[in-house]
């Protein structure tokens, strides 16, 4: 039995807020348990997060649930964009063009 252990940080960010949870797991824990390690130890606070649903990454880098992270990594929940931010520049763009000068 290997007594290996790693520690990570899982993130989840909202405009009000941002969630912390530091973890020591072990050294073959994958994304999917970090996050129910975290949601564990979240309790009420974190009741309403997006935790299956959520895109993951390490460090902002797109990850899968399956993988496994390296010891000292953060794990991120992303929130879902609420418009496209190239659509939105557009608009803006459009509208000072529209505007008197």
């Amino acid at each position: 039995m290997s007594l290996a252990r790693k520690r990570c940080l899982v993130a989840f960010a909202t405009r009000e807020r941002q969630y912390l949870w530091p973890l020591e797991l072990p050294a073959t824990a994958s994304i999917a348990e970090a996050l129910a390690a975290a949601r564990a130890a979240s309790g009420a606070e974190g009741a309403t997060l997006p935790w299956e649903t959520a895109a993951v990454g390490v460090f902002g880098e797109p990850r899968t649930r399956a993988d496994v992270f390296a010891d000292g990594d953060r794990i991120e929940l992303y929130r879902e964009l609420t418009s496209d931010p190239r659509s939105r520049r557009r608009e803006q763009v459009a509208r000072a063009r529209r505007a008197p000068r």
